[in-house]
């Protein structure tokens, strides 16, 4: 089981342009305006201004899931978090607003309409809580 990341962007929330500009980033390690437009660009049917990708990364910035890094002339963007740790983080957030349903009715029917596959996975986290809870009290 990963734990839960130290870092995380101040917001989780993303449009689908940021989300497909920084899965370029991810992809690149780190890029420039110019690598992503140019990548964008490939698309024959795509039509997207340098400013507008700019103001995306800038965005993205803001949120706390990209960092400027000003080289030379061009700037450089590059992830705070990968790709993996997203991913983690996202899962937190979905089941806790799955749990502040609040309702143990609507979970155990979650939990009864799982798959043998999703039973395991299950099983495994159950036994993973068992040794942190107890490795909690034996701290106390």
């Amino acid at each position: 089981m990963s734990p839960l990341p130290n870092y995380r962007p101040q917001q989780m929330s993303l449009g689908p342009l940021e989300t497909e500009i920084l899965n370029i980033v991810w992809d690149l390690s780190c890029a420039t305006v110019k690598q992503v437009h140019e990548i964008i660009l490939a698309d024959p049917k795509r039509e997207l201004a340098y400013t507008s990708i700019t103001t995306v990364l800038r965005r993205l910035t803001q949120k706390g899931w990209l960092i400027c890094d000003p080289r030379e002339r061009a700037f450089v963007w590059r992830p705070l978090i990968s790709r993996q740790e997203a991913k983690i983080l996202r899962a937190h957030q979905q089941l806790n607003q799955f749990l502040a349903v609040g309702n143990p009715d609507v979970v155990a029917a979650f939990a009864d309409s799982l798959d043998s596959a999703s039973m395991e996975q299950i099983e495994a986290i159950a036994q993973k809580l068992k040794v942190i809870r107890r490795a909690r009290k034996e701290k106390k």
